[in-house]
């Protein structure tokens, strides 16, 4: 597929309902609203085209950019590339699959985790800290001693962190408290000194997961099946 073909096809599967709720929670105005099911479709039917997905990116558009992520090569994506990217998000759920489908399954996740959170910027924080929550669940070769001192670093700078990094940072609190038993233990009493995490969410019905009701349940589910 071609990159016009592309836009064409993104275009068209447009919805002004779409277009009117991704701007409620934040995509900005150069988008057409496409449906994530659809893009999915879109995803099928190129299925891996690294050089597609660089122009898709290049356009600006949401839906394009969103597309990028489900069709690119994380492989092939460089450092500088990554770096280039993250620096364009200021979309929360871009980040989140951007961090999802591209940055947590190159070879450059765990660096560009340890990086990104110390990161400022609230979308580069987002990214840095959603790669820990996603990389907590996944990399078995993560040390505990590592996501403990993760743990520290929450508590401490939880409340002072930006609205979205915030929000990422409970939701990698969550997920080293999924991990194991002992960091069970060890991320609910990290939980119940941070106490309430405040989001704000804008005009959505969006809530924020309290972390230590949300952790015992998971843990809860998880021993079950064992």
């Amino acid at each position: 597929m071609t990159y016009r073909e592309a836009m064409r096809k993104l275009k068209a599967l447009g919805t002004a309902q779409n277009r009117k709720v991704y701007k409620r929670h934040g995509a900005g105005k150069n988008l057409f609203g496409v449906s994530f099911a659809n893009l999915g479709k879109l995803q099928k039917e190129i299925k891996i085209d690294h050089d597609l997905a660089e122009k898709l990116w290049a356009s600006g558009n949401t839906d394009a950019q969103s597309l990028a992520t489900m069709i690119i090569d994380p492989k092939q994506a460089s450092e500088d590339f990554l770096d280039r990217m993250v620096k364009e998000i200021s979309y929360y759920t871009l980040v989140d699959i951007f961090v999802r489908n591209i940055v947590s399954k190159s070879p450059l996740a765990r660096k560009k985790m340890q990086r990104w959170v110390k990161s400022k910027n609230e979308w580069i924080g987002r990214a840095g800290w959603m790669l820990l929550s996603i990389l907590a669940m996944q990399d078995k070769d993560l040390q505990d001693q590592q996501l403990e001192t993760y743990l520290k670093t929450i508590e401490k700078n939880i409340h002072q962190a930006k609205n979205r990094t915030r929000e990422a940072m409970n939701s990698a609190l969550i997920s080293i408290g999924i991990r194991n038993d002992r960091l069970e233990r060890l991320a609910i009493a990290t939980a119940k000194r941070i106490g309430p995490v405040e989001v704000d969410h804008g005009e959505t019905a969006c809530k924020t997961p309290e972390a230590e009701a949300y952790i015992k349940k998971a843990r809860s589910r998880a021993k079950k099946k064992k």
